[in-house]
């Protein structure tokens, strides 16, 4: 088993080296002196050392905790080398081969399972989620790549240390986030400030531009390293290919996962200041509208700049979790609960009309069905796969039950028979349809891995209440007015509006600057040999 102690003895001059905690305040130091892998215990004001999930495994394993040191190093380092204008990434670099012998560790330690047999293999397999109010895929999980060798003559090495030291930084927090990132409670705060899924996020818009520069201009680098990750929907345990277009269309999949799970974690309702039932404040829906359609944004960018780029036999080896019929589902989904949010709100507004909650009952229906017909063909498993299927059915249902709600009401304004009739079948028909929601709600959570539902809020906790109390009532009072002949069997179509919410225009962000330094590119061969030569 890989030590690591002379790795770890000699980068401790670089990293005491002009550190910044030099010229913090003393409390400021304290914080900064919190040993690796603690994280504050939201119940109490102390700290738990080794409050990682990967931190206790290997503590367990190993008590001397030189692999948890190691990997703690690894990722103290690349964060130095993305925010320092020094040449940290240099360690990093030169911490690949360790990082690599502490992940056969993990594996043989048991913390990562290494073949599909073993547990599912790579892919993290909790058995319950706790409750949720988003629907959030398991997490593609990046394995490491060696970019020194695949590009170390052809580029300069400082712009390969840049780029190892940004995507270790993912493999190694993506690969400890991964097994906690479905806790449904919320995320304490890291060491560094802010949230682990804040941190995981910003890494990956760090990496972004700076990996686009593999695929600038139909460079020939794109297809220079093979780049793997974990799935979760599909069959196969990972995929590896060899274009940096796969790696660009993995980075915006695993940013749109975060930031659902972002909305997640704001949509689960939470014990008021004033002790009343749990609830999500306004606060919180807004927030998540924002996270929402960035969300959006990041899928639909995958599907329209992304995965052009591939060519057909490689978009056909896609796993099932990057097919473009899932990334569009994963698009209308967040658009659809964006517009459950909305409708929520005008339900609590005293100014929104009847007319105005028909239209965006009506606007969900049609973003749950186009996200229903995007997926239903596809062969999704595994769990995840499956669970996300009955998401979709789920909501959908729901969001018809809404739907046929207002519109009954509307057509009951009416001063005709025939409306009247209208709306009893229109209601009768929410009716139905919140029923079999309920069921399509047991199935969803039942499914592996198994889910609860939060304490209803917004929408449904209104539409719960109303539609079977409205229902009995109406339908009461219009059979008694009019014979059965002047009711109608069958359900009045919805109106068809269109829709007017859109994803957040994203945009592949500007190669990064240092891809236009001359110096970037190596030597050839020839200049190399004569440099080495003048050397001597």
């Amino acid at each position: 088993m890989h030590e690591g102690g002379d790795d770890v003895g000699n980068v401790a001059p670089f990293l005491a080296d002009d550190d910044p905690a030099d010229h913090m305040d003393p409390d400021d130091q304290a914080d900064r002196m919190t040993p690796p892998g603690t994280i504050s215990n939201p119940d109490n004001d102390e700290t738990s050392e080794f409050a990682s999930p990967l931190g206790r495994k290997l503590l367990e394993a190993n008590p001397s905790g030189k692999i948890f040191g190691a990997v703690e190093l690894v990722e103290r380092v690349c964060q130095r080398a993305v925010d320092s204008a020094r040449p940290y990434s240099l360690l990093c670099w030169l911490f690949f081969p360790v990082w690599n012998s502490v992940y056969s560790d993990l594996q043989e330690m048991g913390c990562i399972a290494s073949t599909p047999k073993d547990a599912g293999g790579n892919r993290r397999r909790p058995a319950s989620i706790g409750e949720l109010s988003v629907y959030v895929p398991g997490f593609r999980i990046p394995k490491p790549v060696d970019f020194s060798q695949a590009l170390g003559d052809q580029l300069s090495k400082n712009l390969v240390e840049r780029l190892s030291a940004l995507r270790t930084r993912i493999v190694v927090m993506a690969g400890q986030e991964a097994p906690t990132v479905t806790r449904t409670r919320r995320r304490s705060a890291t060491q560094h400030g802010g949230s682990t899924l804040a941190d995981l996020h910003q890494a990956l818009e760090d990496y972004l531009p700076v990996l686009l520069g593999l695929v600038k201009d139909g460079s020939q680098l794109q297809h220079n390293i093979q780049f793997v990750w974990v799935n979760q929907e599909d069959e196969a345990e990972e995929t590896s290919m060899s274009n940096a277009w796969y790696e660009v269309l993995s980075v915006l999949h695993l940013m749109a996962v975060l930031s659902l799970s972002q909305a997640n974690l704001l949509l689960l309702p939470r014990t008021s200041a004033d002790g009343y039932q749990p609830k999500v404040s306004e606060e919180s829906r807004r927030a998540s509208v924002d996270i929402f359609l960035k969300a959006a944004g990041y899928l639909d960018c995958a599907v329209r700049h992304v995965l052009p780029h591939l060519p057909a036999a490689l978009r056909r080896d896609l796993p099932v979790d990057l097919a473009e019929g899932v990334l569009r589902a994963l698009c209308l989904q967040a658009l659809g609960q964006t517009v459950d949010i909305q409708l929520g709100m005008a339900i609590d507004s005293a100014k929104a009309t009847l007319a105005v909650k028909r239209r965006l009952a009506c606007e969900m229906v049609k973003y749950w069905q186009q996200a229903q017909d995007n997926i239903m063909n596809l062969p999704l498993a595994n769990g995840w796969g499956e669970k996300h299927r009955l998401f979709i059915k789920w909501k959908y249902v729901e969001a018809r039950a809404g739907a046929y709600y207002y519109h009954g009401l509307i057509l009951d304004e009416g001063n005709t028979e025939k409306s009247h009739g209208m709306a009893v079948a229109a209601l009768q028909a929410a009716d139905e349809y919140f029923k079999e929601s309920k069921r399509s709600c047991e199935a969803f959570n039942l499914a592996t891995p198994t889910s609860r539902n939060p304490p209803l809020w917004g929408t449904m906790k209104f539409l719960s209440e109303k539609i079977p109390r409205d229902t009995s009532s109406k339908v009461r009072i219009n059979r008694d007015l009019y014979s059965h002949e002047k009711i109608m069997e069958t359900a009045p179509t919805l109106p068809d509006f269109a829709l007017a919410l859109k994803p957040d225009d994203y945009q592949l962000p500007v190669v990064d600057p240092s891809w236009n330094d001359e110096n970037n590119r190596g030597p050839p061969a020839a200049n190399a040999n004569h440099l080495r030569a003048e050397g001597s």
